[in-house]
């Protein structure tokens, strides 16, 4: 069946429009019109426009993603209290519903700062969120940056798979400044300890050596004193 009719199918059942890219609508208009879509597809309301996603390509895309979320879960499974959402879409303000390609949260009953609305959406700022930039750089690097740096989401990845670089932002001051790369060449999370990422190994597809530098990175000493904290909240008891 072709993308127009099922469009048209959409129109005629439920009485609704489809989204379609450049669309200016309310947050509670995109949500009615994006639930009500027959399609699979995935759109997102970036300063109160839809965005369209392309159809998702192996390499360019689903590739790196499945590295990323996997690197993530590592450090999910080794920390209590965190959780990743992949492609979970989050409810920054009124204008605004992204839906990245993954995030990094603390639970909310562990006194992360997003709650999960009474619908099972994210609701405020993730403390991270992640993309994976092909052919979506341009508004991953400008448009969505200023978006979650406006929402004071903590920490920023973005993965620009074309030109094999990735970038970790931290909101400082208000800005994005980029992450500190340390001597050993791993990349370490302020918001996450012993969230560690060997990126040249994860740009070049040896994910034995990010998995290693992960392995050790939830096996630091500020790991363990993060994990304690966690379990000292409401949620960890």
């Amino acid at each position: 069946m072709s993308i127009q009719s099922i469009e048209r199918r959409d129109t005629a059942f439920h009485g609704l429009p489809p989204l379609e890219q450049g669309d200016r609508l309310t947050r509670d208009e995109f949500e009615r019109r994006y639930a009500n879509m027959a399609s699979d597809g995935k759109a997102e309301l970036i300063e109160g426009v839809v965005n369209m996603q392309a159809a998702v390509r192996f390499g360019q895309h689903g590739s790196p993603h499945a590295s990323l979320v996997g690197w993530l879960f590592l450090y999910q499974s080794q920390t209590p209290g965190t959780l990743v959402g992949d492609n979970a879409t989050i409810r920054l303000d009124l204008d605004n519903e992204p839906q990245p390609d993954a995030a990094l949260i603390i639970d909310p009953s562990y006194g992360g700062r997003v709650r999960i609305s009474d619908d099972d959406y994210v609701e405020g700022a993730p403390e991270l969120v992640a993309e994976i930039a092909a052919s979506s750089v341009s508004i991953d690097m400008n448009q969505k940056k200023n978006v979650y740096r406006r929402n004071q989401v903590i920490e920023y990845v973005v993965w620009r798979v074309q030109d094999r670089e990735l970038d970790w932002f931290v909101l400082r001051g208000g800005d994005y400044v980029p992450l500190e790369v340390s001597g050993d060449g791993v990349l370490r999370s302020e918001t996450f300890p012993g969230l560690w990422l060997d990126a040249n190994s994860l740009l070049s597809g040896d994910m034995n050596k990010v998995v290693e530098a992960s392995q050790r990175g939830t096996a630091s000493q500020e790991h363990a004193r993060f994990v304690r904290l966690l379990k000292e909240r409401p949620g960890g008891s």
